[in-house]
């Protein structure tokens, strides 16, 4: 069926998990050609911060994006500069274009970033170089957990950090890793025995690679640890996705430089590689630890249509969204959000992986972008004698 179709099903994106209001209403313009489809987006969307979505012919969703002036951004797509780009290849594949307002930048984001993981818009992969794909850094998989790189955000995991771009020196980092903290790097095929499970008559099991040989794995597959000693290495490798442990990249340096010193020049310059990939790591990991550990706060954002938001940040990630209160009653009626919210930063076994982890590295990179906006925040405990100041103040 034709997106144009009288009998088309509704445009829409769905459930907003950032909206603490009533669904905010999405408007959509369809046309035949291009030069009908801008003249519809000039004389229909606004200049204000909002999300859009391109739906194809048959009304598929196949890109979502985000911008502070939604008709600018638009607009801009019909531009003669971008019909080369993929910018013009989108356009040229789209039959209609929906679009939602957001109260404010900040939301528009965090709407964009949830609905292209809900919907993987083929646009959205599709076009962008393998170099500039995101991926997130995990240590998981058991019996023997190790490091591993993920396109979305794996229902079971240890820890996780992300999301990272760089296919091939994010594979050079998880190599690098696996074998610093002597975790294993084969597939969840192989059978994995530790010494405590020998019986007395059991034979040797041979290990399934080299990795044993070479000191770089502990040898979960041939019974070389056990569970304890291999959980130790865990710890210290989670420690690392912390941000808390850098042994990694003094490994490698002492690596390069003594491959360096013994003329080794093609092992220098592989080690050389590979700690400039861990360095890209370590850098984005120290940025989100710094988020998690300082961004504990409600961040009072404006919108420019009076629609006043808190986001509730814990651990850097927004963990709760409630309409700014006015007035007392307005205040009682989302106490109950805040008190929850209390509650999870006073827990000193939680430390962030809410509903909301991928909202982690936006907060750490919006603040960082943004830092007069640390202003808008304040303390927990001042929720209850700022809720009508700082729900007036832009």
């Amino acid at each position: 069926m034709d997106v144009l179709s009288p009998n088309h099903d509704e445009f829409g994106f769905g459930v907003d998990p950032f909206n603490p209001r009533t669904a905010r209403p999405v408007e959509a313009v369809g046309a035949t050609s291009k030069s009908k489809l801008k003249r519809q987006i000039t004389q229909s969307c606004p200049r204000v911060p909002g999300v859009y979505g391109m739906l194809d012919r048959a009304g598929d969703l196949i890109y979502v994006g985000k911008s502070k002036s939604l008709r600018s951004r638009l607009l801009s797509y019909f531009s003669a500069a971008n019909e080369d780009e993929k910018g013009g290849r989108i356009i040229e594949n789209t039959r209609a274009i929906q679009w939602e307002t957001q109260p404010s930048e900040f939301a528009a984001l965090l709407r964009e970033q949830q609905l292209i993981r809900q919907f993987t818009p083929r646009w959205n992969v599709q076009g962008v170089p393998k170099r500039q794909r995101p991926v997130y850094l995990c240590l998981g998989r058991a019996p023997a957990p190790q490091f591993f790189l993920s396109p979305k955000i794996p229902k079971d995991y240890i820890a996780l950090q992300g999301p990272f771009f760089g296919a091939k020196r994010m594979a050079n980092a998880v190599d690098a890793l696996n074998k610093v903290f002597r975790l294993r790097d084969c597939s969840q095929q192989q059978t994995f025995e530790f010494a405590e499970q020998l019986s007395l008559f059991q034979i040797d099991h041979r290990p399934g690679c080299l990795r044993l040989e070479l000191n770089t794995c502990l040898g979960p597959c041939a019974a070389a640890c056990t569970r304890g000693e291999y959980a130790s290495q865990v710890n210290a490798a989670e420690s690392f996705l912390d941000g808390f442990n850098d042994e990694p990249l003094i490994a490698l340096q002492d690596r390069m430089e003594s491959a360096s010193a013994n003329r080794q020049y093609e092992l220098a310059g592989r080690a050389h590689q590979t700690l400039k990939s861990l360095r890209y790591v370590h850098r984005k990991l120290i940025l989100l630890a710094n988020a998690r550990r300082k961004y504990s706060f409600v961040y009072a954002v404006p919108g420019f249509d009076g629609c006043h938001t808190w986001y509730l940040i814990h651990c850097g990630e927004v963990s709760a969204v409630a309409a700014t209160p006015i007035g007392s009653d307005g205040y009682q009626a989302i106490k109950p959000i805040i008190n929850g919210w209390k509650a999870t930063l006073e827990s000193a076994a939680d430390r962030g992986h809410g509903p909301f982890p991928y909202t982690l590295g936006t907060v750490a990179s919006w603040f960082k972008k943004h830092p007069a906006e640390l202003d808008r925040t304040f303390a927990p405990e001042q929720a209850g004698r700022k809720y009508y100041r700082k729900s007036m103040t832009a």
